[in-house]
């Protein structure tokens, strides 16, 4: 018998992919299972895909549906953990996907979220310096936004390392149309994105403050794209450098931050990332030059934003917390074509 986990807020894409993480954990069972409108219904019915699963059955989201078990995942949408989680014994250790304790500041969640501001918890990108071990101590850990870990993983060691410059950070990353959830809205109706390449919520996106938490960046132009692809995220990150710097010598500072880290994969020369290359995965992979005409640092990251995204770093974090291998339940490899 392994740790026993809950999720709720299962329908969901992200709720999916949890799921399918959890089905073949070898150190996890799975005892609950919730949702909202689909309670009754069988997972099957909106994960096809889970035959494991197939027959359990929804049941409703409440504190006494998950508090018996031994960690809870709570994959809800934006502004609905937090009083679910303060219905939970303190004890029971808990992994929040969603953006309700992520931030440190309460004038930017107001500012980019509005509602209630509620403290931020341990923040879950092993990664990070430091994180790791908070993460292993900590009851409460709040994953990051998909955006986020993709552009704090490219750029926060060399912000760190003082190679690349807080001041004059610009991001444009392209996410698959689950990044905007299950809800069936207009714009993201197969005859809409098919075909189509459009930028959305330039300039305020809710993500912004949250890479500026997780990277140091003081001052951050941010462009999210949506392209015609179900999953997978692919960001273009720049900064002025701070000295005259190489495209080795960046290298060699990505190289030196993730040589010891399981999913952080920095390509060989000259090979770019592809977000088809981490389907399926916990990966990111990295590639990075210097744009000598304008003396930025580019680097170039890709990662599933189901996987390392969201589940698959909530597994990462749960793990930790649980005290098993890092890597449990998780792969490196994506799946191709």
């Amino acid at each position: 018998m392994g740790a026993r986990v809950a999720v709720a807020g299962a329908s969901g894409y992200v709720g999916g992919e949890l799921l399918r993480l959890l089905s073949g954990h070898p150190g996890l069972d799975l005892v609950a299972v919730t949702g909202h409108n689909t309670v009754g219904e069988p997972v099957g019915s909106p994960h096809p895909q889970l035959r494991t699963l197939a027959r359990t059955s929804f049941t409703e989201t409440s504190a006494a549906t998950l508090r018996d078990a031994d960690l809870v995942f709570l994959a809800l949408p934006h502004g609905q953990s937090a009083a679910l989680a303060a219905e939970l014994p303190d004890e029971l250790p808990v992994v929040d996907l969603g953006a309700d304790h992520r931030l440190t500041d309460p004038r930017e969640w107001t500012r980019y979220y509005g509602g209630p501001y509620h403290a931020a918890w341990t923040y879950g990108l092993p990664e990070l310096p430091g994180q790791r071990t908070r993460i292993v101590e900590s009851r409460r850990v709040a994953t990051t936004g998909c955006y986020v870990v993709a552009t704090a993983l490219a750029l926060a060691p060399l912000i760190s390392a003082d190679a690349a410059s807080p001041d004059d950070v610009v991001v444009v990353a392209a996410s698959g149309t689950s990044g905007a959830g299950r809800s069936p809205l207009p714009h993201l109706l197969a005859s809409q994105v098919m075909g189509d390449v459009t930028a959305y919520k330039v300039g305020r996106h809710q993500h912004t403050p949250e890479i500026k938490q997780a990277t140091g960046a003081a001052s951050l132009s941010f462009t999210p794209v949506l392209v015609p692809m179900p999953r997978g995220i692919l960001a273009t990150v720049t900064a002025l450098a701070r000295r005259p710097v190489s495209a080795p010598q960046v290298r060699e500072l990505l190289s030196d931050a993730y040589i010891d880290e399981p999913f952080v994969h920095l390509l060989d020369e000259p090979a770019w990332p592809h977000t088809s290359a981490t389907y399926g995965s916990n990966s990111c992979h990295l590639q990075v030059t210097v744009d000598t005409d304008s003396d930025r640092i580019v680097v170039v990251s890709a990662l599933d934003n189901l996987g390392k995204g969201a589940a698959g770093q909530a597994v990462q974090c749960a793990n930790l917390m649980l005290g098993l291998p890092e890597t449990a339940g998780l792969s490196v490899d994506g799946i191709a074509p």
